[in-house]
């Protein structure tokens, strides 16, 4: 595997540069799906972001989308507020049991359905930019004297 050299994650060309410095050494089908996982992510909404956190890939707009890692076995997309999303393909398969976030484990091999995961993610940005509109604010009630 490439070792990664630590840069500057200050911006998103560097979190990009780190990603694909991390698809790079993987060399092997893993590498394939989390470049196709990368460009599903990116083509559902223009404004998502690359960042580079926990040592690895994440996908935010208002927040994080999901994170892309890489194990042994699979290529796992975790989104944070998961539990919240739709997901009526039925693609979450991995961390089901908690109450927030849910997971996508692909495995070798495994054909992705792009357009049910465009949907996740255009959901997961519907979700986090709903959560950072401004609620109205009511004017003070006037006491009655």
């Amino acid at each position: 595997m490439t070792k990664l050299y630590p840069i500057a994650v200050g911006s998103a060309d560097s979190a990009s540069t780190l990603i694909d410095q991390r698809i790079a050494g993987l060399g092997d089908w893993r590498a394939d799906t989390l470049t196709k996982v990368r460009a599903i992510v990116r083509a559902a909404d223009p404004e998502v972001v690359e960042e580079w956190k926990w040592n690895t890939p994440t996908w935010s707009r208002s927040g994080i989308l999901c994170t892309g890692e890489v194990y042994k076995k699979a290529v796992k997309m975790t989104f944070p507020k998961g539990a919240q999303l739709p997901d009526p393909a039925g693609l979450f398969n991995s961390s089901l049991e908690g109450n927030t976030r849910r997971a996508i484990d692909i495995t070798e091999g495994e054909v992705i359905n792009e357009a049910a995961l465009r949907d996740l993610i255009r959901a997961a940005v519907a979700l986090n930019v709903a959560a950072t509109k401004p609620t109205a604010r009511r004017a003070p009630r006037k006491s009655a004297s």
